[in-house]
């Protein structure tokens, strides 16, 4: 294994030798079959004639279709160095993530968070994102899809902010390969990636994708070790160009001991090593040496095991006629044991550098899904024009039980600031006095949705869609002490819609615009207490326009974005009952984005993005000691005004390719009264990959070669900021036969 701390002399090697782990890199038309890292210029390289399902079901390529749609392929995640779920939504222009242990990979996008962005896994929404996303090994996805701004169009509720859709790798027919990764780094970090794909005849391929990684701590915290794996395997039966059938099975498990919760904010006056990391109104600050320090007691943990069956039959019937039809089952347990919150305690004579009391969680889901979508579609012309239409059903069922306990500070005993004892889990019922329930809930959803891409010129396209939900929830809130139950049934009759166009203003230039609604609940529906169950759904509309551009010969590509979202009726406080919670607030966020790739030369490939967001509580108020405050004109939690993402890669003599890659993010506040402001951070990293077999590459890897001390995320309480990983190391193999 690789020592926990990087040393300078070796990170200053790791920055002179630079660049990405091994993946497949080829131009249209390089048959490459071996692994070796070349950089080419791409005829697309932004991909802009490929298709992308989460931008729509017509088949509209990514060029014509009117709203900023990124994609990350496989050998974009490998070439970036990007593992898990969080490093990959990380890498999206315009978009933060962090590892909140109650929703892992959660993620920030175009001015909104969590429960705003959906997240699918090929084209299927489950549920809230903050309710089933992990973060999980990216080794299963053929690519990530990232369709921006309002989406309940397509996927319904939820999907305001934009969508993320997992594309799991599929099979090929025709193809015998074999693909591996086998990697080791800082902080004892090992994973293991295999997929192989076999033609059994001329009309059926099987595929089938394993992966696992554990570590002591990917934060390099103490007690944090964790362990992710999945399998993922499908068969596709082709008989002919008009017909196929897929079927698929689906299972990830993951498990991250004594979760890290962050770091928690002290009085700067008992800070050892204070930081600018965070700057706050009341004196708080980020100490450093508490950088590693774990205040989750012996035996907590999150995890789950989440097991997914799906098929799709796509028909081509004739005359344009097509149909599809897509049946899921999902099903899952996840656990998440901790404690959730540090409140510091000035020092006493027990605990003469200060001591923490806490709160504990102990949540349970036992979640299931099935998801039922047809969809019939036609490609014809009208009066000469042509014309796309597709008009689709969806139903689906959801059973989901959680477990909620909740114990107060004072049923667990303080823990010390600076040598925290690893104290045993609390055991038993009676700690949890704070709460102790169980929310039980049915959901029945059903769909009517339709699409529509008009010509009404070869290079003037007009796009629709209109979408109809009907929702009902069964939702039973039981305590388990006393066995009372309260239950509340109350349905949402949501209609979405967007209209938008495109025009190829010029060989290679496309210009775009749009208006989209959306619709999305005050917090999720399925872990929403009873008297949030009783809301409206909130109201979102969004402006975009922007433009698509390639050209030098392939060499370019750029596309731009700008854009407005409004969300209307999130809670607040009745002004003249200020106890109360009521419908009414606003929020809004406005902002540009522009995304480019440059070869200049054959062996020089440059990437990037630039984003900036202006962000806002329009208005709301929230209720502090009992007294009303506005927070009107204040910044949304965990929304920097600017991220940039960047990469640089140089392949000398055909083999031996450099890179470096560099992220950073803006500032960005923690709490809504905007006191608590994390700092802006710059992560530079860098990697060597040079051939060792015809079939194999090896990588070597620097992350945060700076080794930058920096706030990734915040989640609960305010007081505790994510601290992304310290430098570290890699080494990595890949393989393909």
């Amino acid at each position: 294994m690789l020592r926990k701390h990087l040393p300078v002399g070796a990170a200053a090697s790791c920055l002179l030798l630079a660049v990405p782990v091994a993946a497949q890199t080829r131009d249209a038309t390089d048959d490459r079959t071996d692994a070796t890292i070349v950089v080419t210029g791409q005829r697309d390289p932004l991909k802009l004639d490929d298709q992308a399902q989460a931008g729509s079901r017509l088949g509209l390529s990514i060029r014509e279709t009117p709203a900023s749609v990124e994609v990350l392929t496989q050998d974009d995640l490998q070439l970036r160095g990007l593992r898990t779920a969080r490093e990959t939504f990380n890498d999206v222009v315009g978009a933060i993530a962090g590892n909140v242990p109650g929703n892992p990979a959660v993620v920030s996008l175009r001015g909104f968070a969590g429960n705003t962005v959906s997240i699918l896994q090929d084209g299927v929404r489950v549920s809230a994102s903050t309710v089933v996303q992990r973060d999980s090994n990216n080794w299963h996805y053929d690519r990530i899809e990232v369709l921006k701004g309002p989406a309940s169009v397509l996927y319904g509720e939820g999907a305001l902010a934009g969508v993320i859709n997992k594309v799991t790798r599929k099979p090929v027919l025709g193809e015998r390969h074999l693909d591996t990764l086998l990697s080791v780094g800082s902080f004892d970090t090992v994973f293991a990636g295999g997929g192989v794909n076999l033609p059994v005849s001329s009309t059926i391929a099987v595929r089938a994708d394993a992966s696992y990684q554990r570590s002591d701590s990917l934060y390099d915290v103490d007690d944090n070790a964790s362990f992710s794996a999945g399998l993922t395997a499908s068969a596709l039966w082709k008989p002919s160009d008009r017909l196929s059938l897929l079927v698929a099975v689906y299972h990830f498990e993951d498990r991250y001991d004594a979760t890290y919760q962050g770091l928690p904010l002290i009085p700067g006056r008992y800070a050892l090593h204070p930081t600018d990391a965070v700057t706050t109104a009341n004196g708080l600050v980020a100490d450093r040496g508490l950088r590693r320090r774990n205040y989750n007691p012996r035996g907590a943990y999150s995890g789950a095991d989440e097991t997914t069956l799906r098929s799709r039959l796509d028909w081509s019937i004739g005359s344009g006629w097509t149909v599809a039809l897509d049946l899921t089952g999902y099903t899952a347990k996840r656990a998440f044991l901790l404690a959730d919150s540090q409140t510091f305690v000035s020092p006493t004579p027990a605990f003469p550098s200060g001591s923490f009391r806490q709160t504990y969680q102990d949540f349970r889901h036992d979640h299931r899904f099935w998801n039922a979508r047809g969809v019939i579609g036609h490609d014809s012309r009208i009066i000469g024009l042509r014309n796309r239409f597709g008009l689709g059903v969806e139903h689906n069922d959801t059973d989901f039980v959680s477990l909620r306990q909740t114990a107060s500070p004072s049923a667990l005993p303080a823990v010390d600031v600076r040598n925290p004892a690893v104290l045993p889990l609390p055991t038993g019922t009676a700690i949890f006095t704070a709460g102790n329930v169980t929310f039980d809930s049915r959901l029945k959803q059903t769909s009517v949705f339709a699409e529509e891409a008009l010509n009404l010129t070869p290079k003037w396209l007009l796009v629709g869609g209109i979408r109809r939900d009907h929702m009902e929830l069964d939702r039973a809130t039981i305590q388990n002490v006393t066995g009372a139950v309260d239950r509340n049934r109350p349905t949402f009759d949501p209609v979405s819609w967007r209209a938008g166009t495109t025009w190829d203003v010029a060989p290679g230039l496309t210009l775009y615009a749009q208006y989209t609604t959306a619709v999305s609940p005050v917090s999720s529906i399925l872990l929403a207490s009873i008297a949030n169950s009783r809301f409206r759904l909130t109201k979102g509309r969004a402006y975009e326009a922007g433009f698509k551009a390639s050209g030098w010969g392939g060499r370019a590509s750029v596309t731009g974005a700008a854009y407005r979202i409004e969300q209307r009726d999130i809670l607040t406080r009745d002004p003249d009952n200020p106890a109360l919670a009521v419908q009414g607030g606003r929020q809004s966020s406005q902002g540009v984005e522009l995304s480019g790739v440059l070869s200049p030369v054959k062996a020089l490939r440059l990437s990037g993005g630039v984003s900036y967001t202006d962000a806002r509580y329009d208005a709301l108020s929230e209720l502090v000691g009992g007294v009303r405050v506005d927070r009107s004109g204040n910044r949304p939690i965990n929304i920097p005004s600017t991220t940039v993402n960047a990469s640089a890669l140089y392949t000398i003599a055909g083999a031996v390719t450099l890179g470096g890659f560099l992220r950073h993010a803006g500032a960005f506040y923690t709490d809504t009264a905007n006191t608590i402001q994390v700092a802006g951070h710059i992560v530079p990293d860098a990697s060597l990959s040079v051939p060792v077999a015809p079939q194999a590459t090896l990588t070597l890897r620097g992350r945060n070669l700076t080794n930058a001390f920096y706030g990734e995320y915040s989640g609960y309480p305010t007081t505790n900021i994510y601290i992304g990983a310290p430098r570290s190391v890699e080494v990595a193999l890949a393989t393909r036969f």
